[in-house]
């Protein structure tokens, strides 16, 4: 909000899973339009939003030029959007002057004998559960993705990247729930998903310590 530098009164959210991110952007008084494209999610998302958030059943390639909106966002969901033509389509969707936000990051176990454990746990399964940058930007880069696409995009200037600090402890069940939620999980068999996430939950002890840092990418709509 404080980088939009103007009041933020219409917000689109692509993928917005069960609408944690919503939430924080209604509360703000923000008129937010939640787009989901996976139906049994998207039933999820509406139980738990206030009054006066829409719902949208899309993915963000479906989503066709029209209304333009203060702020377009996605909360660790811009990865599974499609890069052909990605910001041009956004671009139509942000209001000249407005702004697109994406903000993520990796849940990691803070303690390295916990995270050896699952490492060997789903080893049989998966080499690594790290989702890659979608661009090959190595992990040692100052700029990451989407910042990296971003900076080479006509349509957005003023690029930032933050990194927000988070710790937070979880139940070992709310961990392998949110291991659930991974692409590289979700791209295994249905039955060995249910296996690693068994072997998982073995090894764990009743609550594990979390290190969840958030990166935040903004940028600003270029006027046309």
């Amino acid at each position: 909000m404080t980088y939009a530098g103007r009041p933020v009164r219409t917000a689109l959210e692509i993928g917005a899973g069960t609408g944690k991110a919503t939430r924080l952007f209604a509360r703000r008084g923000i008129t937010v339009t939640a787009t989901e494209p996976d139906a049994a999610m998207l039933a999820e998302l509406r139980k738990h939003l206030p009054p006066g958030v829409r719902t949208v059943q899309a993915a963000f390639e479906d989503l066709r030029p029209g209304e333009s909106y203060g702020l377009v966002y996605a909360a660790a969901a811009l990865h599974w959007t499609n890069p052909e033509d990605r910001w041009s389509r956004m671009a139509a969707l942000v209001e000249p002057g407005g702004v697109f936000a994406s903000f993520g990051g990796p849940i990691q176990l803070a303690d390295p004998a916990v995270e050896e454990a699952v490492r060997t746990a789903r080893a049989p399964f998966l080499e690594s559960d790290e989702v890659p940058s979608p661009d090959g930007t190595p992990a040692g880069y100052a700029m990451q993705w989407p910042g990296t696409e971003l900076l080479r995009s006509e349509w957005f200037g003023d690029v930032r990247q933050s990194v927000v600090e988070r710790r937070v402890t979880m139940t070992a069940r709310d961990y392998v729930g949110h291991l659930s939620t991974v692409s590289a999980y979700l791209l295994l068999p249905l039955p060995e998903q249910e296996e690693v996430y068994r072997r998982i939950l073995r090894v764990l002890p009743g609550t594990v310590d979390i290190a969840a840092d958030l990166t935040v990418h903004l940028a600003r709509r270029r006027a046309r």
